[in-house]
């Protein structure tokens, strides 16, 4: 069968003070309907951009496919740039120095540019948070500090402890355990669950972050936040993470207010 084309639904926007690049991608029958819809953010990777969602994993693709298939609701898709630069790695965290808030960059500026220029569903329970690598890490960062903003985080291939990168938290220890989901999913876990929120993640079995994975799922059963982890064959790398897009995608449509 033929692969689809990448859809011509992805657009570029500009937003907050650095007018930071932002891809939107707009499911079919958008531009002549007058519903509202879900919106899943999708956040890259180090070294990364969002480029990579549209031309590696193809999600515009993987959703005019699932939605033609009747899989899925249509769900606007965001991917916006987190950095300074490419190989220029800030972990979309707010770091320690000045104009550095990129968490902030991304719940705030990024959602509230979102809802004001597209019909979207403008509250936590028609918003989906995910990533692939850093940005795996990242989501489950932010959306355990902004628990109402967002229904349903994902981790494609993530880590639940910050990097002791210096140029970001500046060696501090209370900034690196403030920004560990694992060390603070003790005191996230009754919000999570009053919110309803879902976590989705998976990691490769040759993944060599896999044992924090582990330890993640297993604080999750204990202090009963939904979730739902797996394991899959491989290491870290855009071959798996573009094969489970399509479920990537699915989970957090069915998750998600239509």
């Amino acid at each position: 069968m033929r692969t689809p084309a990448q859809p011509s639904r992805v657009k570029s926007a500009a937003v907050g003070d650095r007018e930071q690049r932002v891809l939107v991608y707009l499911p079919p029958g958008y531009g002549s309907s007058t519903r509202r819809y879900p919106v899943l953010y999708l956040l890259h990777g180090f070294p990364g951009n969002p480029d990579g969602f549209v031309r590696t994993v193809r999600v515009g693709v993987v959703e005019d496919t699932l939605l033609a298939e009747h899989r899925v609701e249509p769900t606007i898709i965001v991917m916006p740039f987190g950095s300074t630069g490419t190989f220029t790695d800030k972990a979309w965290a707010n770091g320690t120095k000045p104009n550095e808030k990129w968490a902030t960059f991304l719940w705030r500026d990024v959602v509230h540019a979102i809802d004001a220029r597209y019909r979207t569903i403008p509250d936590g329970g028609g918003r989906a948070l995910g990533g692939l690598s850093e940005g795996g890490y990242a989501s489950l960062n932010i959306g355990f500090h902004h628990p109402r903003e967002f229904r349903v985080l994902e981790s494609w291939s993530g880590y639940e402890k910050a990097d002791d990168v210096k140029s970001i938290f500046g060696g501090r220890q209370e900034k690196l355990a403030y920004n560990s989901p694992l060390e603070t999913l003790p005191r996230t876990a009754k919000v999570l669950r009053r919110e309803r929120a879902y976590l989705w993640f998976y990691t490769g079995d040759e993944d060599s972050l896999r044992k924090q994975n582990f330890a993640f799922a297993a604080e999750l059963t204990r202090l009963h936040v939904p979730h739902h982890f797996f394991v899959v064959s491989g290491g870290h790398n855009w071959a798996l993470w573009r094969s489970n897009a399509w479920q990537a995608i699915s989970v957090a449509s069915a998750h998600l207010a239509h």
